[in-house]
């Protein structure tokens, strides 16, 4: 949704009153006072729909219990937390950053450990090997193409798909949090042993099977 420069004459008490409220609500006055101009001709902004759609990934990790989710309103990105079956217990951070505009992704999907050990670093490594060549099997077929992969010393960020058939926030939100609850599940199976390469790409194949949206 294009953004534009409009000049407004307002009133000093109300625009003090509203950064006192866009202050609150973590967004600066333009933002603020956008949003409720959008409620009140009843327009969704993709600030609006992003909000939504992390709120209801919130509420979703939530009630499984496996992830702790941390989630700032006005903001295009989300974290999510969940710690390793390994020694020490490190964390694995989960980001979700949502685009405004449209293109070829509707955001991106970034995986985040720190760790000093080696071994985990290689066994973490070898993971995000497998789970990009799962992908590459059986995604295509399923119309999601183009997909972006990078590997880091400590990240793995892939690219999120623009789903094959509209969705509500709700929906969308639904998708993704299942995407990261497979993901963590299988990792975290992977590293201590309960699964093999086989047994993951036989569960993501299963997965992909029985969703009407994929990311």
């Amino acid at each position: 949704m294009k953004k534009m420069l409009y000049s407004l004459m307002l009133n000093d008490d109300v625009v003090r009153e509203i950064d006192i409220l866009a202050h609150r609500s973590g967004t600066n006055r333009s933002n603020f006072i956008n949003q409720i101009l959008a409620d009140y001709v009843n327009l969704t902004t993709p600030e609006k729909r992003v909000n939504d759609i992390f709120k209801a990934i919130e509420n979703s990790v939530l009630e499984a219990g496996e992830l702790v989710p941390f989630f700032t309103p006005n903001n295009l990105t989300m974290s999510l937390k969940s710690c390793l079956e390994y020694k020490y217990r490190p964390t694995l951070k989960y980001e979700v950053e949502l685009y405004r505009g449209g293109g070829s992704s509707i955001g991106e999907l970034s995986v985040i450990f720190r760790t000093q050990s080696s071994s985990l670093i290689s066994d973490m490594a070898d993971f995000f090997r497998i789970w990009k060549s799962v992908e590459d099997r059986y995604l295509p077929s399923r119309g999601i193409t183009d997909t972006e992969y990078a590997l880091y010393s400590n990240k793995f960020v892939r690219s999120i798909a623009v789903p094959r058939r509209d969705c509500t926030s709700d929906e969308l939100a639904g998708a993704i949090s299942e995407y990261i609850e497979l993901f963590d599940r299988l990792v975290k199976g992977y590293l201590s042993g309960r699964f093999t390469a086989g047994d993951i790409d036989g569960i993501y194949r299963q997965f992909a099977d029985n969703r009407l949206i994929l990311i």
